[in-house]
Order: structure tokens, then sequence, then C-alpha cells
């Protein structure tokens, strides 16, 4: 089903390929400054007003417009916050400003998984082992069957409800996966390991549950509003995030046009082939300006991948660049509107659900 009409590079392009995204990466970090620095501000500010209103006009009980309104604002904060803040953030985009607060290593984000758990299974594996299967377990999530070259289980027959659930519930399932519990059932890893990770996802949890359903609902009683009104107000700023945050990391990632890779093929790779693993593993979103700010820049998921450790809001300027590059080396940039890019996500998740012997395959 991969349609992808990709030249083979030889070693000696490889290399040349390299060196011009190389080249890139060192002209975009000498260039970063005040400016840079100027936008995360803002957008941290935005985040708190948007989370701060949205809360406040909760506070007025189930009044439809703004009930809807606040919990629209609230839910509009934890998603800039996930994506454009927290996520950027995290990769170290920004620790060349040394704002305590926006350290990759010490930001603490607004959703159940701890940080620490997603700077390992995601900056660390994922982005090391793009689309691996076997090492990248991103792939699917343990959860689904995307490509042909997964093996298939019965319980894949299954995955258009898996996947329901896990868009519905996103960040649960992003921060389970890093608990590594398939492992401890097969017995591949001890109980004495997984326990300190649990804990320490218990106790992320139930920090975020007592601020969004209890804190917040106490409040309002205590003020004589409708605790109610603001727990569901909660409940769906979570669930849009969630469904949000989702659409978007699937958009990047599972598309009709995304490779993946064997184990065998990573072996000795060199610098050339990392990159072209990421620009073939995968896929953007087209959009205007505050399309692109709303999915953190992942809209950009090709230079994403390329370059990680860039301020995502330099990945729209290097996006025609990068492409240019691709072009000349005979690769296929996969971009695309997203309608079309989740029509292949979806498509991918129906075909596969079956076993390889289905004549749907």
């Amino acid at each position: 089903m991969t349609m992808r009409l990709d030249r083979e590079l030889t070693p000696a392009e490889l290399e040349s390929f390299a060196g011009e995204l190389e080249a890139l990466r060192r002209e975009t970090l000498a260039d970063l400054g005040e400016a840079d620095a100027r936008y995360i501000r803002r957008v941290r500010s935005v985040v708190r007003l948007c989370c701060w209103s949205g809360r406040a006009l909760l506070m007025l009980g189930w009044f439809p417009p703004t009930w809807l309104l606040g919990s629209l604002l609230l839910g509009l904060g934890k998603i800039l916050e996930n994506m454009e803040l927290g996520h950027n953030v995290m990769h170290g985009q920004y620790d060349w400003m040394n704002d305590p607060e926006l350290s990759g290593r010490r930001y603490e984000w607004d959703i159940v998984g701890p940080g620490d758990f997603w700077r390992h299974t995601h900056n660390h594996l994922h982005h090391t082992w793009t689309n691996v299967i076997g090492m990248d377990d991103d792939v699917g999530y343990g959860l689904l069957r995307l490509f042909p070259e997964q093996r298939w289980k019965p319980f894949y027959r299954w995955q258009p409800l898996w996947v329901t659930l896990q868009a519905l519930l996103f960040q649960y399932a992003v921060a389970i996966q890093h608990l590594r519990l398939d492992k401890w059932y097969k017995g591949r890893i001890s109980g004495d390991e997984v326990r300190p990770l649990v804990r320490q996802f218990g106790l992320k949890l139930l920090r975020q549950w007592l601020k969004d359903y209890a804190l917040f609902p106490l409040l309002a009683l205590a003020i004589g509003a409708n605790a109610l009104a603001v727990l569901a107000g909660n409940a769906l700023a979570n669930l849009l995030r969630n469904l949000w945050t989702f659409l978007v990391i699937f958009c990047g990632h599972f598309t009709e046009r995304a490779a993946v890779f064997a184990k065998e093929s990573v072996v000795g790779e060199s610098r050339g082939h990392w990159y072209l693993r990421q620009l073939r593993g995968s896929s953007n979103l087209q959009g205007g300006k505050l399309f692109h700010i709303l999915t953190g820049n992942l809209s950009h998921q090709i230079e994403h991948h390329l370059f990680p450790d860039l301020p995502a809001r330099r990945y729209a300027e290097l996006a025609p660049r990068v492409r240019e590059i691709a072009a000349r080396y005979g690769q296929v940039y996969n971009t695309g509107w997203l309608s079309a890019q989740f029509a292949g996500v979806l498509k991918r998740i129906w075909i596969y659900r079956l076993p390889p012997q289905s004549p749907a395959q």
C-alpha cells in the first residue's frame, strides 16, 4: 500500500544530502535570537490567558455561551501548551535561552504522562529510530497494525475500536506506553523495574485529576458556582486536546505514503541514511499560519524529524528549502491537506486489520 517513488541514493549522494541538511541546520542555529525568545514567551502568555479566562468563564455555570466558550478557551490553552509549548520546549529547542521555565530537561507539561516518560520514549527512542519496526514503539503504539511489514495478530481485527479508544484517551495511551507493561507481562522485564514507573505515573495522574476534577470544581462550590459545569468543562477541554493531538500525530506518521524500515536497514547507518529515513517516514500537513501554530508546527513533521532541536516556528521557512533539496535527490516530499492525509491513515487502519492473506490486501 505504501506508494513512494523515491530514488535510491549512492553513498556519495547520501553524504552530500546530509551535508546540505546539516548546513541548513547550522545556518538556522546561528540565526536564533530575540525574535525566537519573544515568540515562545508570547506563546506561554497566550496559554496562561486562555486557560485562566476559560476557567473563569466556566465558573459562570451552564449558561450556553459562557460554558461553551470557557470550555473551548480552556481546550485551546491545553492544546497550545501541549503542542507548541510543552512538546517543543522538551525537545530542548529553547535551552539556549537559559530560562528555567523553558528548560527541556525540567519542563513538566499539563497531561497525565510525566515529562521524563516523553523525553525517553519520544525524544530518544522515536526520534532516533523513526519508523523502524521493533525499535520505534510509536509504530502502531502496540495496538495497531498500520503497515504490511508488521506481523499480524488476531486482536488487530478490532483495531478500528482500539484506535477510537486511543484517540479519546490519547494522553493516557502516551503515558502508559512508557510503562512497558507488555514486556513485564511476557517476563522480559521484572516487577522491580516496572514499579517505580507505575508509581511515577500514578503521582502525575493524581496531580492532574486533582487539578481538573477536584480543585476547580471545589473552588466553584466555595464561591457558589456550579461545580458540575466546571467539571464537565474541564473534561471537554481535555477531550478536545486528546483528539487534536491524536489527529496531528497520526497524520504526521501513518499516512498512505509514509514508509517503515526493518531493523537490518539501520545497522551501521550513516548520517545521510538517518536523514533519508526521517524524510521518508514523515508526512506534512498544508494550512495557514494559525493551523501550523495549533499543531505545534508538527504540520511540518518532515522538518521536525530532520531538525528536532530547532525552534518549531522556524520550520515554515525551512520547508521550501527542504522540499527543494529532496526534489534534487529524487525523494518524495510527502505533504497534503489534513483531510487527505487523515483519509490515508483511516485506510491503513481499515485494510491492515485483516491478515495478509485476505483478498482486501
